[in-house]
């Protein structure tokens, strides 16, 4: 799994490739959102377009990654789901607990307002 970041003033855009599961990406995803913490960055955007596949410790890690941001006094939205993440957070119902969103400007934007 890869996770890169880019900052866009006071937000982290953490570009994820590959796949979020257990013992591979769940670990990388969630040291991300330490270290972004870590770095003072408290609106996080998961970017999620080129990640083909979410296991259910994926989707573990994405709750525990958002409680985690939340707790911290920030934010967690999730840009670009396939549609297999889609699908599969829709079907666990935490497509509502989630703020998602299609474009990166409209998530950005939203963020500012936080």
């Amino acid at each position: 799994m890869n996770i890169t970041h880019r900052d866009k003033d006071d937000i982290r855009i953490l570009d994820i490739k590959d796949k979020i599961e257990i013992g591979r990406g769940d670990v990388a995803l969630r040291e991300s959102i330490l270290k972004s913490l870590d770095d003072n960055q408290r609106k996080i955007v998961l970017n999620l377009a080129k990640v083909s596949y979410i296991d259910s410790a994926g989707v573990g890690e994405l709750t525990r990654s958002y409680t985690t941001v939340s707790n911290a006094g920030g934010k967690l939205v999730l840009l670009n789901l396939t549609k297999k993440s889609r699908d599969l957070l829709t079907l666990t119902k935490l497509i509502s607990v989630f703020d998602v969103y299609n474009d990166e400007q409209e998530a950005i934007s939203d963020l500012q307002n936080v």
